[in-house]
């Protein structure tokens, strides 16, 4: 299940991008008191007890000419309304009601989406009222705030997430027997053309021009008696080359098809090789704990010999050291090659991801790892593992019960890793390590 979303808006200058790093509890957005500093959309991910949701800082609006800023504006909100779950509006106290913040807010009133009010800039609750005028805008939550000095940002954060709990209790959940695979990659990787040889058909259109698939399409299919949604994403770019709003919404769209998906197919330009941008693509759905399917496509431009497929893979596998779990299939969406062989290694991994393992034999693999390898002492000191089950699926979740977890080094982490998957599979899943102090 995708986190919500969470888009702000407002006019230049009121703090946006000091109260997105403030609920990042980092600072990821360059601020600066000079209007229109956020050229580049950015997102981060934010949390409030345990209620997580993706924040999108929506800065950047051109301010050399009148009519064009504002149809900015209303394109920023129309955007920000399409794709989030809730709409942060910033204004400014210190400023005052703005005819451009009631524009926006009469814009955002005509939709259903939730709307929280964050009046900015009020440092000193004890001098100041609250801010009255800006209820005028027509929404019931009005929260000041000090983005800057992190005031009353928790009652901020709170009304945002009981605005998201009430709208998401309000929808319709409605589950299918479909395993949802998203195809991500950077741009001409050739993901439109994998979808349609799938599919059989031309339902993605399908050009050597970057960025043509703006927005992430479902199609589904049935293989072998399984069902498959396909979601062919908008090709992720780096942050430098979105100019276009356009494709900055559609990154955001392929980040949400990671979070929804049940599998991911990365694909890779075999011409190319791996690149920063494709750590950062499959680097995501590893955070996020996906199956992952690596994908070479174009291997039909590749001159070959008996040991280029090794090479290849051993290169990958060098580059993304994080991935050493994931399997690597060759293909070419042009010609077919070993097209049809993604989807069963999407369902393969998927179902790896959804093992669930018995605490005595997990135990058994554990000890016997232990007495092959003991943990080294560090100060004196020697880990010790009491006792390992296994608490979640997809991706898998264990829980390890030690003396100290302090003394579990990385490089001991790994190794039981290596174990595990010795032991069970677990092929193309990641998986989650946590080391609890026994009492």
């Amino acid at each position: 299940m995708s986190k919500p979303i969470v888009a702000i808006v407002g006019r230049p200058n009121v703090g946006k991008s000091t109260l997105f790093n403030r609920l990042i509890n980092r600072k990821k957005a360059i601020v600066e008191g000079t209007p229109n500093l956020t050229r580049d959309r950015i997102y981060g991910e934010a949390s409030w007890q345990n209620e997580k949701f993706t924040l999108i800082d929506t800065g950047g609006l051109e301010l050399e000419d009148r009519d064009e800023f504002r149809t900015q504006i209303e394109y920023q909100v129309e955007q920000a309304i399409r794709e989030a779950d809730l709409i942060l509006l910033v204004v400014d106290v210190r400023e005052g009601m703005m005819p451009l913040d009631s524009e926006i807010a009469e814009k955002l009133r005509q939709q259903q989406t939730p709307v929280v009010v964050a009046a900015n800039k009020m440092d000193d609750f004890t001098a100041q009222d609250e801010p009255w005028e800006f209820y005028s805008l027509g929404f019931e939550d009005v929260i000041p705030v000090s983005a800057e000095h992190g005031k009353n940002v928790g009652d901020l954060c709170a009304s945002i997430t009981d605005k998201i709990s009430s709208s998401e209790k309000n929808g319709e959940e409605v589950t299918e027997d479909v395993i949802d695979v998203a195809v991500v990659g950077k741009p001409n990787v050739g993901k439109s053309s994998l979808v349609n040889y799938l599919l059989g058909q031309n339902r993605v259109i399908v050009s050597p021009e970057p960025g043509t698939t703006r927005d992430a399409v479902d199609a589904v299919l049935e293989k072998d008696g399984n069902k498959f949604k396909l979601i062919d994403t908008a090709g992720l770019r780096k942050k430098s080359r979105v100019k276009e709003d356009i494709e900055y919404y559609s990154n955001i769209r392929a980040i949400r098809s990671i979070e929804r998906s049940d599998a991911v197919v990365m694909m890779i330009d075999a011409e190319e090789g791996i690149t920063e941008q494709d750590k950062k693509i499959v680097g995501y759905a590893h955070d996020e704990g996906k199956p992952i399917v690596l994908t070479v496509n174009k291997w039909d431009l590749i001159e070959k010999n008996t040991h280029t497929v090794d090479l290849y893979r051993e290169e990958i596998y060098y580059r993304l050291k994080f991935l050493n779990y994931a399997p690597v299939i060759f293909i070419s969406a042009l010609t077919g090659q070993r097209v049809h062989e993604v989807l069963e290694l999407a369902e393969y991994v998927y179902d790896q991801s959804l093992q669930r393992i018995k605490t005595g034999v997990l135990n058994e693999v554990i000890e016997d790892a232990v007495q092959m390898n003991p943990p080294p002492s560090y100060q004196g000191k020697r880990l010790k593992i009491y006792y390992t089950t296994q608490t979640d699926v997809s991706p898998p979740h264990f829980v390890f019960f030690v003396n100290d977890p302090d003394l579990v080094h990385f490089a001991y982490k790994r190794y039981l890793e290596n174990k595990i998957r010795n032991a069970f599979g677990f092929v193309g899943t990641p998986l989650i390590f946590k080391f609890k102090q026994r009492d």
